[in-house]
């Protein structure tokens, strides 16, 4: 029975659509062999990127604490200080004294700012340890910052090396995957863009090889080959769901 023109437009249409998908996997395909060129070193710059403001935020918190620290072993010896005046000017107030009430009370005032200035002197040595901790966290993370400072100069130059190298040519292949996805019918465009984020490798549309799906290698059955060169309907890897084609699909019919 001869094909009515409805039922051979219908064909040439799904032919052409699996066409255009191939030929923008095969473009897709070239734009992710630049991205595995450039491998984790984005991700990598990104990172060192990061922990190096953390690093600088946390030596400003830290320098912020330390200061706080050293204000107040200042204040605590300025403390000091003034509880020895008080202690000099209570003992000569002694001699003067009229009766054993008042030489008692000052006694009493004496001791009471000894006992302050302990306490002071006491905190002042805790502090002078914090101080100590806090000035060799500062150091340390001088020093981590100097360290990932050198590894980013070494990754960015990578990086920006392999994206001189490949800007041109990756621009040009994102136009052509642009242009050639306008040629695709939303829904199928929908599928492919699905299918390719599935995959660690991107594949969306592969062909036959060697009787076996060249996304998951599995068998694919004679029948289904069959099918597939045909060319008459998209045709589902039912292993991984890929979309198959066989090589000549490049080829239109005369």
């Amino acid at each position: 029975m001869t094909k009515t023109k409805e039922a051979a437009r219908v064909d040439t249409s799904i032919e052409e659509a699996l066409r255009n998908l191939y030929r923008l996997q095969k473009i897709d395909s070239k734009v992710d062999e630049i991205q595995i060129l450039k491998g984790e070193l984005p991700m990598e710059v990104k990172d060192l990127e990061d922990e190096l403001a953390g690093l600088k935020t946390r030596i400003t918190k830290i320098e912020d604490d330390l200061a706080q620290v050293e204000a107040n072993i200042t204040n605590r010896k300025n403390t000091i200080k003034e509880s020895e005046s008080l202690i000099k000017k209570y003992q000569k107030q002694q001699n003067n004294v009229k009766n054993n009430r008042e030489f008692d009370a000052l006694s009493k005032e004496i001791e009471m700012q000894k006992l302050e200035n302990q306490l002071n002197e006491k905190r002042i040595r805790e502090a002078e340890v914090e101080t100590g901790q806090r000035t060799e966290q500062i150091d340390l993370a001088k020093k981590a910052i100097k360290d990932k400072e050198k590894n980013l100069k070494i990754k960015r130059e990578e990086l920006e090396r392999i994206i001189e190298e490949t800007d041109a040519e990756e621009k040009t292949l994102q136009k052509k995957s642009k242009d050639q996805a306008s040629k695709i019918e939303d829904r199928l465009l929908q599928a492919y863009h699905r299918i390719r984020s599935s995959y660690r490798n991107g594949l969306a549309v592969v062909t036959v090889n060697r009787d076996a799906c060249g996304g998951c290698y599995n068998a694919i059955p004679p029948q289904t080959q069959m099918e597939i060169r045909q060319h008459k309907k998209i045709i589902i890897c039912e292993h991984c769901g890929r979309v198959l084609v066989d090589e000549l699909i490049e080829k239109p019919h005369a």
